[in-house]
Protein backbone atom coordinates (compact mmCIF):
# COMPACT_ATOMS: atom_id res chain seq x y z
CA UNK A 1 0.00 0.00 0.00
CA UNK A 2 1.89 3.28 -1.07
CA UNK A 3 -1.06 5.14 -2.44
CA UNK A 4 -0.76 8.04 0.39
CA UNK A 5 -4.52 8.02 -0.10
CA UNK A 6 -5.05 4.20 1.58
CA UNK A 7 -1.94 4.17 3.71
CA UNK A 8 -3.30 3.74 7.38
CA UNK A 9 -0.02 4.55 8.74
CA UNK A 10 -0.39 8.23 7.46
CA UNK A 11 -1.24 10.53 10.75
CA UNK A 12 -3.45 12.34 8.76
CA UNK A 13 -5.73 9.64 8.13
CA UNK A 14 -6.31 9.09 11.91
CA UNK A 15 -9.92 10.29 13.33
CA UNK A 16 -9.87 10.89 16.83
CA UNK A 17 -11.99 13.69 18.69
CA UNK A 18 -9.22 16.29 20.56
CA UNK A 19 -9.58 13.96 24.15
CA UNK A 20 -8.86 11.04 21.93
CA UNK A 21 -5.80 12.78 20.71
CA UNK A 22 -4.61 13.59 24.45
CA UNK A 23 -5.68 10.20 25.61
CA UNK A 24 -3.44 8.70 22.79
CA UNK A 25 -0.66 10.84 23.51
CA UNK A 26 -0.41 9.83 27.33
CA UNK A 27 -1.14 6.52 26.41
CA UNK A 28 1.35 5.80 23.70
CA UNK A 29 4.25 7.60 25.90
CA UNK A 30 3.12 5.20 28.70
CA UNK A 31 3.23 1.95 26.49
CA UNK A 32 5.75 3.12 23.85
CA UNK A 33 7.11 -0.50 23.37
CA UNK A 34 3.53 -1.93 23.14
CA UNK A 35 2.10 0.46 20.27
CA UNK A 36 4.81 0.51 18.59
CA UNK A 37 4.83 -3.52 18.24
CA UNK A 38 1.38 -2.61 16.49
CA UNK A 39 2.74 0.03 14.23
CA UNK A 40 5.47 -2.34 13.10
CA UNK A 41 3.17 -5.13 12.15
CA UNK A 42 0.92 -2.90 10.65
CA UNK A 43 3.76 -1.97 8.25
CA UNK A 44 4.74 -5.06 7.54
CA UNK A 45 1.69 -6.74 6.57
CA UNK A 46 -0.16 -6.77 3.33
CA UNK A 47 -3.47 -5.64 4.48
CA UNK A 48 -4.66 -6.25 0.67
CA UNK A 49 -4.28 -9.83 0.84
CA UNK A 50 -3.57 -11.08 4.59
CA UNK A 51 -6.43 -13.68 5.63
CA UNK A 52 -9.14 -12.98 7.89
CA UNK A 53 -8.67 -14.47 11.49
CA UNK A 54 -7.02 -13.93 14.40
CA UNK A 55 -3.15 -12.51 14.33
CA UNK A 56 -1.33 -12.11 17.73
CA UNK A 57 1.25 -8.97 17.75
CA UNK A 58 2.61 -9.26 21.88
CA UNK A 59 0.65 -11.84 23.36
CA UNK A 60 -2.93 -10.57 25.17
CA UNK A 61 -1.61 -6.91 24.67
CA UNK A 62 -1.83 -6.13 21.20
CA UNK A 63 -3.46 -8.53 18.68
CA UNK A 64 -5.14 -8.04 15.32
CA UNK A 65 -8.52 -9.19 13.58
CA UNK A 66 -9.06 -9.45 9.96
CA UNK A 67 -12.75 -9.77 8.65
CA UNK A 68 -14.84 -9.87 5.53
CA UNK A 69 -18.76 -8.90 5.77
CA UNK A 70 -21.52 -7.56 4.38
CA UNK A 71 -22.55 -4.44 6.53
CA UNK A 72 -25.81 -4.37 8.27
CA UNK A 73 -28.76 -2.14 8.43
CA UNK A 74 -28.20 0.35 10.85
CA UNK A 75 -31.51 -1.12 12.71
CA UNK A 76 -29.03 -4.67 13.08
CA UNK A 77 -26.42 -3.14 14.59
CA UNK A 78 -25.73 -1.60 18.13
CA UNK A 79 -23.22 0.42 19.76
CA UNK A 80 -20.48 -1.11 21.43
CA UNK A 81 -17.60 -0.82 23.95
CA UNK A 82 -14.83 -2.08 25.74
CA UNK A 83 -13.64 -1.86 29.01
CA UNK A 84 -9.94 -3.40 28.41
CA UNK A 85 -9.08 -2.55 24.77
CA UNK A 86 -8.37 0.62 22.87
CA UNK A 87 -10.02 -0.27 18.86
CA UNK A 88 -7.88 0.56 16.05
CA UNK A 89 -10.23 0.19 12.72
CA UNK A 90 -9.17 0.18 9.38
CA UNK A 91 -11.89 -0.73 6.76
CA UNK A 92 -9.21 -1.97 4.06
CA UNK A 93 -11.88 -2.57 0.97
CA UNK A 94 -14.99 -1.13 0.77
CA UNK A 95 -17.21 1.26 2.40
CA UNK A 96 -19.21 0.82 5.72
CA UNK A 97 -20.83 3.73 8.24
CA UNK A 98 -19.93 3.74 11.60
CA UNK A 99 -21.42 5.70 14.33
CA UNK A 100 -19.57 7.46 17.40
CA UNK A 101 -21.25 8.29 20.64
CA UNK A 102 -19.92 9.38 23.98
CA UNK A 103 -20.11 6.09 26.71
CA UNK A 104 -21.67 8.20 28.96
CA UNK A 105 -25.05 9.21 27.03
CA UNK A 106 -25.51 5.03 26.85
CA UNK A 107 -28.13 2.76 28.11
CA UNK A 108 -26.95 -0.82 28.70
CA UNK A 109 -28.68 -3.16 26.32
CA UNK A 110 -26.95 -6.90 27.37
CA UNK A 111 -24.94 -6.64 30.74
CA UNK A 112 -21.02 -6.64 29.94
CA UNK A 113 -19.09 -9.81 28.80
CA UNK A 114 -15.85 -9.58 30.64
CA UNK A 115 -14.76 -12.63 28.90
CA UNK A 116 -15.06 -11.30 25.25
CA UNK A 117 -14.34 -7.43 26.73
CA UNK A 118 -18.00 -5.83 25.19
CA UNK A 119 -21.00 -4.43 26.59
CA UNK A 120 -23.84 -3.07 23.91
CA UNK A 121 -25.49 0.62 24.55
CA UNK A 122 -28.86 2.27 23.50
CA UNK A 123 -27.74 6.13 22.62
CA UNK A 124 -30.24 8.55 22.21
CA UNK A 125 -29.84 9.45 18.26
CA UNK A 126 -29.23 13.60 19.52
CA UNK A 127 -25.86 12.19 20.60
CA UNK A 128 -24.75 10.34 17.86
CA UNK A 129 -22.44 11.11 15.00
CA UNK A 130 -22.34 9.03 12.00
CA UNK A 131 -19.44 8.90 9.26
CA UNK A 132 -18.87 7.19 6.04
CA UNK A 133 -15.69 5.11 6.36
CA UNK A 134 -13.62 4.51 3.30
CA UNK A 135 -10.27 2.51 3.07
CA UNK A 136 -7.71 6.30 4.08
CA UNK A 137 -9.09 6.68 7.25
CA UNK A 138 -8.73 5.00 10.55
CA UNK A 139 -10.79 5.33 13.92
CA UNK A 140 -9.59 5.14 17.39
CA UNK A 141 -11.89 4.07 20.14
CA UNK A 142 -10.98 3.89 23.56
CA UNK A 143 -13.00 2.94 26.88
CA UNK A 144 -15.24 6.19 27.03
CA UNK A 145 -16.59 5.84 23.19
CA UNK A 146 -19.19 4.09 21.97
CA UNK A 147 -19.16 3.05 18.36
CA UNK A 148 -21.43 1.09 16.07
CA UNK A 149 -19.67 -0.29 12.96
CA UNK A 150 -20.27 -2.31 10.70
CA UNK A 151 -23.52 -0.21 9.40
CA UNK A 152 -24.17 -0.87 5.70
CA UNK A 153 -23.35 2.44 3.09
CA UNK A 154 -23.70 0.09 -0.07
CA UNK A 155 -24.47 -3.39 -1.30
CA UNK A 156 -20.68 -3.96 -1.29
CA UNK A 157 -18.67 -6.62 0.76
CA UNK A 158 -16.54 -4.78 3.33
CA UNK A 159 -12.53 -6.07 3.90
CA UNK A 160 -11.65 -4.29 7.88
CA UNK A 161 -8.87 -4.81 9.86
CA UNK A 162 -9.03 -4.25 14.28
CA UNK A 163 -6.12 -3.93 15.88
CA UNK A 164 -6.96 -4.33 19.91
CA UNK A 165 -4.18 -2.80 22.56
CA UNK A 166 -4.47 -3.44 26.41
CA UNK A 167 -5.16 -0.65 28.64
Amino acid sequence: MTDRKNNPRDAENWFASPDDVNEFENHYSGNKDTWDKAFAWLNNVNLQSIAPGKYEIDGDKVYASVAEYVPKELKDTRFEAHRKYIDIQYVVKGVETIGVAPLSKGMVITSFDAERDIGFFEIPEADCKYYTVEPGKIFIFFPKDAHRPGIRSNDGEVRKLVVKIRL
